[in-house]
């Protein structure tokens, strides 16, 4: 399975949103609070970009010592329909400078020196140190992931409607099945939501032989799995 600290790293760099937590700042719109675009750099640092008049700008400029503690809070929504489709969040903490310079005029970039991070997901909750952020990456199908789910969701909802013979007799005989729908991949494996409604839902891990590296090796199991249900 993803470590934490690779859990964490791949939702930084996806398209999941975020928001900044700034101190002493609750009544402040949140969309004021979404950086324009954000990035990751090689020591672990988050990069974001803010129109220079947004609220986030204005409070690292007067704050004291040119540093400013904050939370970023990223928040995965699964890509397809299905009953509670919060997928998971990460808070990563730590104090936020000025680049100036860096962006395009009317812009400003912030950096985020990230002291500790917390993510809470599918895989449970964990706490990730500064050290294992820095040196983790995200998973390598994340730029292709909504993109592959959607087509799962809309193409083989019957070929994943017959996953549920890979999960046992009895195991099977529990999992409601009138709607089927992919909720996560990664290059350890495809997780799907089996359900009867918002109180009746169920999810399923098939795990690969093997992590993938890449779509072509993706599309190969995910063949596997699905010949493995019908055999």
């Amino acid at each position: 399975m993803p470590s934490a600290a690779e859990r964490t790293r791949t939702l930084v760099q996806s398209t999941c949103s975020a928001v900044l937590l700034l101190p002493g700042s609750p009544g402040t719109h949140p969309e004021l609070l979404v950086p324009e675009a954000r990035a990751t750099g090689p020591d672990g640092e988050v990069f974001l970009l803010y129109p220079g008049d947004a609220p986030p700008v204005r409070a690292a400029t007067h704050a004291e010592d040119d540093e400013l503690p904050v939370v970023l809070e990223l928040t995965d929504v699964a890509p397809v329909s299905v009953p509670h489709r919060i997928r998971g969040r990460a808070w990563l903490c730590g104090r936020l400078t000025r680049l100036p310079g860096v962006a395009e005029p009317g812009r400003m970039m912030l950096r985020l020196e990230v002291g500790s991070a917390t993510v809470d997901d599918l895989w449970g909750s964990a706490d990730v140190t500064t050290e294992d952020f820095a040196a983790a990456a995200p998973d390598p199908l994340h730029g292709h992931e909504t993109e592959l789910l959607q087509h799962l969701h809309a193409a083989h909802g019957d070929r994943l409607r017959e996953l549920a013979s890979l999960l046992g007799t009895y195991a099977a005989g529990l999992v409601p099945t009138r709607d089927v729908a992919p909720l996560a991949l990664d290059r350890f494996g495809l997780r799907v939501r089996f359900s009867a409604g918002p109180e009746h839902c169920f999810d399923a891990r098939f795990d690969f032989p093997r992590p993938v590296r890449d779509v072509t090796g993706l599309r190969r199991e995910l063949h596997r799995l699905f010949e493995a249900a019908r055999a």
